[in-house]
């Protein structure tokens, strides 16, 4: 690898046409700087320059070198400029993984203290199955991922899940469909038309099982991986749908439905996974004790 210190030496008298010129301006004896140079010459196998008299001059290669030394040094002055122009306070990335089952408003009810902070915060967030996430999340590229599990034993993935909460499961209709519901809930799901999340999803096998139970049978008329696509749907009389019963009012007001009942039961589980077993990135550390006392914190009776 070149020596960027020999070369800069180099540089400079080629520059300014002869090692004398060279050590004033650069403060060096010229038998150091000529030294230098032996060792640039000798570290790359090349003749840099050749004697004309008391001058020397650049060989053919010794102005190819001088042509990347030019653009070496004219980045390195770019960069210092750069950095002293550089505000006293950069914002700090936050870089967050949304497992893409975890309900939209949830993830903005646990993310928007990051951008509350006394101290700016960029944040990078970033979608995509769990699989995916926790697979950047080893190699840093993420500094937290926000799942509705821990990571799963079948993931080699080496993390650690930080429980935020859990809420009950709210199921929500329009007024109009649920004039047309028979009885009181819950048995007004049975042959009534349900929307549920995909059957990948660990929410979905809980209402399942919880529906068996109770030997209650709906029409499921659609199954979405997007829980906000699910949402629409139901807010146009698809059929019923679920929410996190933490976000029930938002989402009565947000989709102009109505909740017609909640099951403390099945309870929606929400994780933060990061690559430390104690949280040292501040930011955070913050949103995670936000969201356990107060986003969750207030919905423990539900």
């Amino acid at each position: 690898m070149v020596n960027y210190k020999h070369l800069h030496y180099f540089w400079v008298v080629a520059k300014e046409g002869s090692i004398a010129r060279a050590s004033e301006k650069l403060h060096l004896t010229p038998q150091t700087i000529s030294g230098q140079l032996s060792m640039l010459e000798d570290q790359l196998g090349i003749s840099l320059f050749s004697k004309s008299g008391r001058n020397l001059v650049l060989t053919e290669t010794g102005r190819l070198v001088l042509s990347y030394a030019d653009e070496i040094f004219s980045l390195g002055g770019e960069l210092e400029e750069f950095i002293h122009q550089l505000p006293a306070r950069l914002p700090q990335t936050l870089r967050v993984g949304v497992a893409d089952v975890v309900p939209k408003s949830i993830a903005h009810r646990i993310l928007a203290p990051a951008l509350k902070m006394p101290e700016p915060v960029r944040m990078v967030c970033r979608e995509s199955n769990l699989d995916t996430l926790l697979a950047e999340l080893s190699v840093h590229r993420l500094d937290l991922v926000l799942a509705d599990r821990p990571i799963p034993s079948t993931v080699s993935t080496r993390g650690y899940s930080h429980k935020l909460g859990q809420c009950a499961v709210s199921f929500f209709a329009t007024r109009k469909l649920k004039k047309k519901l028979k009885g009181d809930f819950p048995q007004c799901l049975d042959k009534a038309p349900l929307l549920l999340p995909s059957s990948d999803n660990q929410l979905r096998s809980a209402i399942d099982q919880w529906l068996d139970k109770k030997r209650i049978y709906p029409l499921v008329v659609a199954e979405f991986d997007d829980s906000a696509l699910m949402k629409v749907f139901g807010q146009e009389g698809a059929g019923i749908f679920t929410a996190p019963a933490a976000i029930e009012a938002e989402v009565e007001k947000q989709y102009d439905v109505v909740c017609i009942g909640r099951i403390k039961e099945v309870k929606e589980q929400f994780y933060a996974i990061s690559v430390e077993r104690r949280v040292s990135h501040p930011v955070v550390s913050a949103i995670m004790d936000v969201a356990r006392e107060s986003l969750f914190a207030a919905n423990k009776g539900k």
